[in-house]
């Protein structure tokens, strides 16, 4: 009884899995090791691993390149399958012969000539067995018997180089062994060849059409197709034709090649770029380091911070940042060394005093001179605890200073305080003070209150100092709006002989004191008492509260000094 004919393709694919998993391992051990490269210390390595990263994409692609080469096996499949057909039932209706008894069989004869021609024209060898399985036409053996021995001429050692040709031997295997090829079972022809050696012309001789894929032990791919010879639907033979995949592989081959060579060239391109970024970025970024470790551990002002302030980036300004923090270090460095000299020379003075008091006081006998020797060192003495006093304020200010909080304070209540102190002070009320702090303005600023109230008590007990007897000391309050931000300023003026105009900078300098002769003779208790730091400390606290402070000459009106001023001008608070 004849069966039925079916088509049933066959992709014998059997380690698909481990293939899969394989390819899975791979691509996970390429992004494990540019996770390790970017974790490395060097910027360099981090900008050259985040930009490789990039050409995973075409790395990528190797793994799964089993997709394309299906379609591409489908689509040879397809074509000799269906040339399989046609060649079956071209041998079914031309080269069978009936036998007595109502048999029938093919004439072998007849079917290799017909599959001769057939298949003369294609890379297509073409096998039919018989029903029991024998083999009756091979039109591979035919082929080799009628076709001309060709002779081809291989090139030499030195026509072609042995470097190059190393080279494309290993370029040849190392795209065979690039993931995506599908790993199939190898081709093994039996001698002599029966139809139970081939699943699908077996296949074929049950009256299903199949397909079956292999590798040849030369590398190559086999594809295989079988279809049933019929006549009257009877089954009298099956045949199996064969290519070698050839055009499959040298499109693969011809992808995996595109595909490496773009790899290449991306890689060439992301090498050299990550380099001059790295150059641009890691470089500079280094100098800089090694400079200010040379700054920081060098004993010299030889070391020179990088200039790369012509660039408009994050690097020119920390380059920039780190200039001026340099040359910030060397100025504090300069005002500490000024400092020193500074304290060494102020205190020389009243030791140089206090040591001639000393040796002068043990060589007299004279009760009065040695009593006015005795009251010169209690002077020298008050007056150097002062200095010291004043130098260990002076040199704890800047720390202390960015260690305070500045919190809201109202001017009013603080000059009120403040002035309150200074008139208890003055026992004798030879100088008076008056008060005039705006009404209904908000004096609040941000700052110290304490270190605020060391400004104003120094400068309204600087200005009462300076004072004659039965003058007057004026302090004034009140807030301004300039360039869209309050102020409070407030004025403290004196009726003194005022400042010499090219010394209104330099009042605020370290050690500066010029007081006039008439006022030493007329207060002797205030020598002591004055070191010269209190205007210097003053301007150091009101800048480091955003503030500014200066002085000024008043003037009458026939256009001469009557008194001095001191201005300060601190921001005003934002909290309402």
């Amino acid at each position: 009884m004849a069966k039925q004919s079916e088509k049933r393709f066959i992709l014998d694919n059997s380690e698909n899995n481990g293939s899969e998993k394989h390819k899975f391992k791979s691509f996970y051990k390429l992004i494990k090791w540019l996770g390790q490269l970017r974790a490395s210390t060097s910027l360099t390595k981090r900008i050259l691993a985040i930009n490789l990263l990039v050409l995973i994409v075409p790395i990528g692609s190797f793994f799964f390149l089993d997709q394309y080469q299906r379609s591409l096996i489908e689509s040879e499949l397809d074509t000799l399958n269906s040339k399989a057909e046609v060649f079956a039932g071209a041998v079914g209706a031309g080269a069978v012969r009936v036998l007595p008894g109502f048999g029938q069989s093919i004439d072998p004869l007849r079917a290799s000539l017909m599959l001769s021609r057939l298949t003369s024209s294609t890379n297509t060898r073409a096998r039919l067995f018989a029903y029991d399985g024998s083999l009756i036409v091979d039109t591979q053996h035919q082929r080799l018997s009628r076709e001309p021995v060709s002779i081809q001429v291989l090139p030499s050692q030195e026509e072609e180089g042995q470097i190059l040709r190393l080279l494309k031997i290993k370029i040849g295997s190392l795209l065979n062994w690039l993931p995506g090829q599908s790993d199939f079972p190898i081709y093994r022809e039996t001698i002599p060849q029966h139809a139970l050696s081939y699943s699908e012309a077996k296949s074929a001789l049950f009256g299903v059409s199949s397909a079956v894929i292999r590798r040849q032990e030369s590398g190559g791919i086999l594809i295989s197709v079988s279809a049933p010879v019929q006549r009257y639907r009877q089954v009298i033979g099956a045949l199996m034709l064969s290519t070698d995949g050839r055009a499959v592989e040298l499109a693969m081959r011809k992808i995996r090649l595109d595909i490496l060579q773009v790899f290449i060239f991306a890689l060439g391109i992301t090498v050299l770029l990550s380099l001059y970024l790295a150059g641009t970025i890691a470089r500079p970024i280094n100098r800089l380091a090694s400079a200010a470790e040379l700054v920081r551990t060098g004993h010299g002002r030889h070391t020179e911070i990088p200039d790369f302030s012509s660039r408009r980036d994050e690097i020119g300004e920390l380059s920039r940042d780190l200039r001026g923090m340099t040359e910030a270090l060397w100025k504090r460095m300069d005002e500490i060394e000024r400092f020193a000299a500074d304290v060494a020379h102020e205190i020389k003075n009243p030791l140089t005093s206090l040591r001639s008091a000393v040796e002068t006081v043990a060589r007299i006998n004279d009760p009065e001179q040695q009593k006015q020797l005795i009251s010169i060192i209690i002077d020298d003495v008050h007056r150097l605890d002062r200095l010291i006093s004043d130098i260990s304020d002076a040199s704890r200010l800047d720390a202390e200073l960015s260690r305070d909080v500045p919190m809201p304070i109202d001017l009013r209540s603080v000059l009120d305080t403040l002035i309150e102190i200074e008139c208890n002070k003055n026992s004798n009320k030879t100088t008076f003070i008056e008060c005039h702090l705006e009404e209904g303005a908000d004096l609040t600023v941000d700052a110290s209150e304490g270190r605020l109230g060391q400004v104003f008590l120094n400068i309204i007990s600087n200005a009462t100092s300076f004072s004659p007897d039965g003058k007057k000391v004026t302090v004034n309050a009140k807030r301004i709006l300039t360039d869209e931000n309050a102020h409070v300023i407030v004025t403290v003026d004196d009726e003194g002989q005022g400042i010499p105009e090219e010394n209104l900078e330099s009042i605020f300098g370290r050690f500066y004191t010029d007081r006039p002769i008439q006022e030493l003779e007329r207060k002797p208790e205030k020598y002591e008492v004055h070191s010269g730091l209190g205007l210097s400390i003053s301007r150091q606290i009101v800048e480091a509260a955003g503030g500014q402070i200066w002085a000024e000459n008043l003037r009458n009106d026939r256009n001469q000094i009557a008194g001095a001023r001191i201005i300060v001008k601190l921001p005003a608070s934002n909290q309402n």
